[in-house]
């Protein structure tokens, strides 16, 4: 099938749009517009099965995209439109309001930049130094930072406009310096941080603010943003472009969609994608929020066998570039200090990412994979999320989500723009409801079966953290705060810890002891399968370095 939209009005000029707007603010109640529903029309986009661009050049858009923008997009390997491109940058650029609901990984970011971009090249007059004309939102520094960079290709087409990055881990009052003498027209970041800027800087004027783009709005909330979001939205111009890009529509979504749009139109890109449906059925095609390209598995394993499975597959793809999810960042400190000295794991680059390491350090182990053409990246999903980097060919979810949105999101950094990738997610035993869940929301798996000649990891395990304080006590730190997402999870439909045995699991994070855990009693959970250390002495372990 090929690629195409759903047929949707004309789109109006700027002046209609503009007047329209100005005449309806000016006439009396007795003359107040009927409530519109959310989205007043949908455009529907279905790329081909393996097929990540369309027959459509950036040339060819109408609106025309303006000389020195096409040169930029030709100078960086642009030349034909994503689905999710060419569906929503003629909106923007006709003065619409959009909301887009497109796969991760489907080039959402130029989708917004440019149409920002050629907005801001028809104002007149030239804009002031600290006149704001364009806000662009991520959840993360990353993320952010990723943007700002790809921005700046195009914004340097714009003559006497400057661009800021806003993110934490920096000295505010020096962003805040850079503003009071050099201005800023164009900001980008993470909400705390222009939320914080726009309290202590007095100065920037937003009355004349033509684009916001709310990017990832789903993980924005889902980060605890709305205050921050509220806040900034309440301190714009209604009449003001505003584009919301979200790989899942959720209630909140749908509400912060209400508060921040008007009137908009939802770009809605799918990729075709093969359903396995009931094992014992015929493949069938289902539209799927999971790129085109991603071959996705689960695996089942007892807590205790999990460590092995992980390092079989880490072995067995030595040659590829992976992406570890786990939980916390107390669990991305563990693994990135045990995985490194296992034997079979020897010469093999693994590099930690989590939001409690030092801005600089985040922003070093980044590069540092970006730039490897094979290794292992362990991370959370907040520290990873949104970032295209490239070349990425294998996600491993070695603990599964909480939210199964949040799958989706972590799958979209492989297989994208068209490329082929694999992804698989870690369960426990008896979590068959949780794939059944993804299943409904259309996101297909299939069942990896164990072949029985994973070499046993958890002794090794063990043997480093008796030789190693740091391994030890970050270990313990670490199954601490697994405690606290077990009590979560009892409360939660797809994951029946009831039925665990937190002896395996301890054994699964190679503890030397089993911590205190109220919740063993008060919920009857079994301790079964942790095989105490003989003559261990706690006392006398020592750091190694």
């Amino acid at each position: 099938m090929g690629c195409g939209t759903r047929p949707i009005c004309p789109l109006q000029s700027p002046q209609d749009v503009n007047g329209g707007r100005q005449r309806g603010l000016r006439k009396g109640k007795s003359n107040r517009r009927r409530k519109a529903p959310l989205f007043c029309r949908r455009t529907m986009v279905s790329p081909n099965l393996n097929r990540a661009l369309t027959n459509t050049r950036f040339s060819d858009l109408n609106p025309a995209l303006s000389d020195p923008v096409l040169d930029a997009l030709k100078e960086g390997g642009f030349d034909y439109c994503t689905p999710v491109q060419a569906a929503t940058i003629p909106l923007l650029c006709g003065y619409k309001d959009v909301a887009v609901d497109a796969a991760t990984g489907s080039g959402e970011t130029l989708a917004f930049v440019v149409p920002l971009v050629e907005i801001l090249r028809r104002v007149s007059p030239a804009p002031k130094p600290q006149q704001v004309l364009g806000i662009i939102i991520s959840p993360t520094r990353e993320l952010s930072s990723q943007i700002y960079h790809v921005a700046k290709l195009f914004i340097a087409t714009l003559s006497n406009l400057k661009s800021l990055l806003l993110v934490g881990g920096g000295d505010v009052k020096a962003d805040v310096k850079k503003i009071e003498e050099d201005g800023a027209n164009l900001l980008i970041g993470t909400p705390s941080r222009l939320h914080d800027i726009m309290e202590r800087v007095d100065d920037l004027d937003f009355r004349n603010l033509e684009v916001l783009i709310l990017d990832e709005a789903d993980r924005l909330l889902d980060m605890g943003f709305q205050k921050q979001l509220n806040a900034i939205i309440s301190r714009l111009p209604k009449l003001r472009r505003t584009g919301l890009f979200s790989a899942t529509q959720t209630e909140a979504v749908q509400e912060l969609a209400k508060a921040g749009l008007r009137n908009p139109v939802r770009a809605e890109v799918r990729a075709e994608m093969k359903s396995l449906g009931d094992l014992g059925s015929s493949q069938h095609s289902a539209s799927s929020k999971t790129p085109s390209g991603l071959h996705l598995e689960y695996f089942e394993c007892e807590a205790d066998k999990k460590p092995s499975e992980l390092v079989d597959l880490l072995v067995k793809n030595k040659s590829r570039k992976t992406i570890i999810y786990f939980m916390t960042c107390a669990c991305v400190d563990y693994w990135g200090v045990v995985l490194p000295q296992l034997s079979v794991l020897k010469g093999l680059s693994l590099i930690s990412l989590h939001g409690k390491m030092k801005q600089n350090a985040r922003e070093k182990a980044l590069a540092k994979f970006t730039s490897l053409t094979s290794g292992v990246l362990l991370c959370t999903d907040v520290d990873a999320r949104g970032l295209d980097i490239l070349g990425v060919d294998y996600i491993v979810q070695y603990d599964p989500p909480q939210d199964p949105n949040v799958f989706i999101h972590r799958v979209g950094r492989t297989a994208r723009l068209g490329r082929q990738g694999h992804g698989i997610v870690f369960y426990y035993l008896r979590e068959e409801a949780y794939v059944e869940f993804l299943r409904i929301r259309r996101v297909p798996l299939e069942e990896r079966k164990s072949i029985d000649d994973a070499p046993d990891v958890v002794s090794q395990i063990r043997s480093v953290a008796r030789k190693d304080r740091d391994v030890m006590e970050k270990g313990h730190h670490c199954s601490f705060i697994f405690r606290n997402y077990i009590c979560y999870e009892l409360a939660i439909d797809y994951f029946r810890w009831k039925e665990f045995e937190v002896g395996k699991l301890g054994m699964g994070f190679g503890l030397l002891q089993l911590p205190s855990m109220p919740e063993v009693k008060h919920h009857s959970l079994s301790t079964e399968g942790f095989i105490p250390v003989e003559d261990l002495k706690l006392g006398e372990i020592k750091f190694k370095y």
